[in-house]
């Protein structure tokens, strides 16, 4: 089952903000060990934490975590080479997340002009 499997279809009739661990782990069908595992391997998986020092997920880890699953599962990829993948596929969707600084500065430069460009228009009202 792939990325857009059972998961995109379970997160619409379920929707949170937040997850917390458990509840990811009974999603996704994997051990809480197994899960703090691949956040130390894969470096575009790192959940927040919150006040109490717990991890939350939002819906963009879930879908990340299922396309390590689905990598190290279904296509048997070792954890360097979906880490590998990942990175250089930019599967996660993540502008700020890509290997090069260079298009990382551009991305935020793009994105401070489109700022500018809403607060020019707000201020003029």
């Amino acid at each position: 089952m792939g990325v857009d499997g059972w998961f995109c279809q379970m997160v619409q009739t379920d929707r949170k903000l937040f997850y917390k661990i458990g509840d990811v782990c009974r999603m996704c069908e994997l051990e809480p060990h197994v899960l703090r595992y691949w956040e130390t391997e894969f470096t575009l998986l790192s959940p927040t934490k919150n006040r109490a020092g717990q991890r939350v997920y939002r819906e963009k880890d879930l879908q990340l975590i299922e396309q390590i699953k689905f990598l190290l599962y279904e296509r048997g990829y070792t954890i360097a080479g979906a880490n590998r993948k990942l990175l250089d596929d930019e599967t996660a969707n993540l502008p700020l997340f890509s290997k090069s600084r260079v298009n990382q500065k551009k991305t935020i430069v793009e994105i401070r002009n489109r700022l500018q460009e809403i607060l020019d228009i707000v201020e003029e009202n």
